[in-house]
């Protein structure tokens, strides 16, 4: 429960701004083999916290990554400087994964992207509880992280709404709200998952 309203809380410290550019918030290195270790880092990171949450240390991510610690320090000198790298590096993912559907038909580019959110959404949440704990919610990053997705699924949405395909009296919010709620669901097998999911986007369906 502590989890589902941290997830929540994060949204509500973002500001929809479709404009937000995300890879100018990341800050990543410019040397080609800084931002290896960078990526490698955050990759680590998204693993670890993934598979233990908040009980992943700083030093497991390191030996993950196969670098000293005193490189992940050098790239991120706080924990939560490494929590927002790999909540930020999510968000562009799925943001990106959107162009992979624009030329599907309407239905199956909306569902096909929301696929790929359920996973997205079940990731972030075992970084929830640490993020709401130290979230500076004037932190630019928080602040356009929803409006970014947002941008990247409304125009999905809108396509499918007007072929007939979606209802017209919901939005992105609503929709992204919706699967993250159900991708949050704890002890609840993936299967499971897929078919709570499954009976919500036929919700989404016209009467």
């Amino acid at each position: 429960m502590v989890l589902r309203f941290a997830w929540e809380e994060l949204e509500m410290a973002a500001t929809p701004d479709t404009t937000t550019d995300l890879a100018a918030l990341a800050a990543r290195p410019k040397r080609a083999d800084a931002r290896r270790n960078y990526d490698k880092l955050v990759a680590a990171a998204r693993e670890a916290f993934a598979e233990e949450g908040s009980d992943a240390t700083l030093e497991e991510i390191a030996k993950r990554a196969g670098v000293g610690i005193g490189t992940l320090y050098r790239h991120f000198p706080r924990r939560e400087d490494l929590l927002e790298a790999t909540y930020l590096g999510g968000v562009e993912g799925i943001c990106a994964a959107a162009a992979k559907y624009e030329d599907l038909p309407p239905w199956e580019a909306l569902t096909g992207w929301l696929g790929e959110f359920v996973a997205f959404a079940a990731t972030k949440r075992a970084l929830a509880e640490e993020l709401f704990s130290r979230l500076d919610r004037d932190s630019p990053v928080f602040k356009g992280c929803a409006g970014a997705i947002y941008g990247a699924g409304e125009p999905l949405l809108q396509r499918a709404q007007a072929a007939g395909e979606v209802r017209g009296d919901v939005d992105i919010s609503d929709v992204t709200k919706m699967i993250s709620g159900i991708a949050g669901l704890r002890r609840t097998e993936p299967e499971q998952i897929e078919r709570l999911v499954g009976i919500a986007l036929d919700g989404l369906r016209p009467a």
